[in-house]
């Protein structure tokens, strides 16, 4: 039944949101949102990418307190720009590669591989 899900599920719930408020961690980063370019111009590949980017992989990212976003694709090499606890974090090119590349070569095979940029305008 339901009502015993919730009932078993409850406590683990309610013990990881007050730890969460314990935390101190703010809510809602506040980073400035930059919007990105949804252009009616990209094509099917590039569309694919940014939308596994944004629904699979940065949400997994921004757990950890960091960003991930799309800056281009370019002969089969997705270019990518960590942020936030990524961009310090010693483990990010090991997550780069085996987590984000993995990832969109799988789902996206023009995905030759993955580049992690420090500006956009590399």
């Amino acid at each position: 039944r339901s009502s015993d899900l919730w009932a078993t599920l409850k406590p683990d719930i309610y013990a990881t949101i007050m730890d969460f408020y314990a935390s101190n961690r703010p809510i809602v980063n506040e980073i400035e949102f930059e919007p990105e370019i949804n252009s009616e111009n990209e094509d099917e590949t590039v569309v694919m990418i940014r939308e596994l980017l944004d629904t699979r992989i940065r949400p997994t990212v921004q757990e950890d307190g960091g960003d991930i976003t799309f800056v281009g694709f370019e002969d089969g090499i997705v270019r990518l720009k960590l942020q936030g606890a990524c961009s310090t974090c010693p483990s990010s090119i090991v997550t780069l590669k085996n987590g984000v590349e993995n990832m969109l070569q799988f789902y996206v095979p023009e995905v030759k591989g993955v580049e992690q940029v420090d500006d956009e305008s590399e």
